[in-house]
């Protein structure tokens, strides 16, 4: 399977923050030929091992965020309540996906009042979540419940992934699915190597949710090493100072320098920065400081854990919809792979 086509699969996959289990079927059949064993904890992290050794752990997280139905009003409209941070200017008339109890998928819009009955000022008002409604097509809350939606059901954007170019797509979730795919090539290019260290990598439940996932996660593994995998805050787009670009599309893997959540150990800085130029892989800075990681719960655990960020520059994140080019993909991949290989010298 290409790596377009693996993208895609964890694109489109369901994987709401506290409902990642589709994600993670997905992953274990991807990462099953290349590990010594796995398991899910009771937060539903996948955590899985290879090798023997000191714990050098990755962490990717699969969960997207979403929505989950708070209300089914008496003409059978949904309201919805965020699971996750939104941007909550873009979200009028997209189309979601509403996960039942018993697992089927309800499709349903965003509804928005027409145009031509809104004032001057609301025509130029975001409207908060709380106001927003979703319509599955139902004319009363007793037909929403025959559709099997209930409160408490997930929902997500609906917004399958596609190709723009030739090697720059756009889909939904890229914010972690892209980190997800860093994580399972660099399993795969390194599975017929013996590392001197025993790799493990969580496949977080829960980032968008508060960082709660990996922070069990990190107490259950007790890395002395840790790397947090990201699709990260691309802003180099109209109307935003380069300054205040987080990271650039085009110009490699961005290693962080602090983010809300961590300042990175400088000799970590440094070492990902002599990988990625004995390679000769292109990258780049996060700017200072923005959002947060899962490596912020995961190096102060157990006593501290050398931690720190790589991430794959992605647009529009925390929207309906992301893109990304392939070679910053490919280029994030290389740098990791190349960081477990020389990883023992910070052991």
């Amino acid at each position: 399977m290409k790596l377009a086509e693996k993208l895609q699969k964890l694109s489109d996959a369901f994987g709401v923050a506290g409902f990642e289990d589709e994600v993670r079927e997905i992953i274990c059949e991807m990462i099953a030929p290349y590990v010594d064993g796995w398991e899910v904890d009771p937060l539903g992290n996948l955590i899985v091992w290879r090798g023997q050794g000191e714990p050098v752990m990755l962490d990717a997280h699969m969960d997207e965020v979403g929505f989950m139905v708070r209300w089914i009003e008496k003409d059978g409209f949904l309201r919805l309540t965020a699971l996750g941070s939104w941007d909550e200017r873009i979200l009028l008339g997209h189309r979601v996906v509403i996960r039942t109890r018993d697992g089927q998928k309800r499709l349903g819009v965003i509804g928005t009042t027409p145009p031509h009955l809104l004032s001057e000022s609301e025509r130029h008002k975001v409207v908060p979540l709380e106001e927003l409604f979703v319509d599955i097509g139902a004319r009363s809350r007793e037909e929403a419940l025959s559709l099997g939606v209930r409160i408490g059901d997930p929902a997500t954007i609906h917004y399958p992934f596609t190709q723009i170019r030739e090697g720059y797509f756009t889909g939904k979730a890229f914010d972690d699915r892209a980190g997800c795919l860093v994580a399972i090539e660099a399993l795969r290019l390194t599975a017929e190597e013996k590392l001197p260290f025993k790799l493990v990598v969580n496949f977080a439940v829960c980032e968008e949710g508060g960082l709660r996932g990996a922070r069990a996660a990190a107490y259950r593994i007790g890395p002395k090493l840790a790397l947090a995998l990201e699709g990260t805050i691309g802003a180099d787009i109209p109307g935003v100072p380069e300054a205040k670009q987080p990271v650039r599309l085009g110009q490699g893997p961005a290693i962080t320098l602090a983010d809300r959540s961590i300042t990175v150990n400088p000799k970590l800085v440094r070492f990902l920065e002599a990988v990625a130029e004995e390679e000769g892989i292109p990258y780049q800075y996060k700017l200072p400081a923005y959002g947060s990681t899962d490596a912020g719960p995961i190096h102060l655990e157990r006593g501290g854990t050398l931690a720190g960020v790589v991430s794959v520059p992605c647009r529009y994140i925390h929207s309906p919809v992301s893109t990304l080019l392939l070679s910053d993909l490919e280029a994030t991949i290389k740098l990791v792979v190349g960081f477990l290989r020389r990883a023992e010298k910070l052991l």
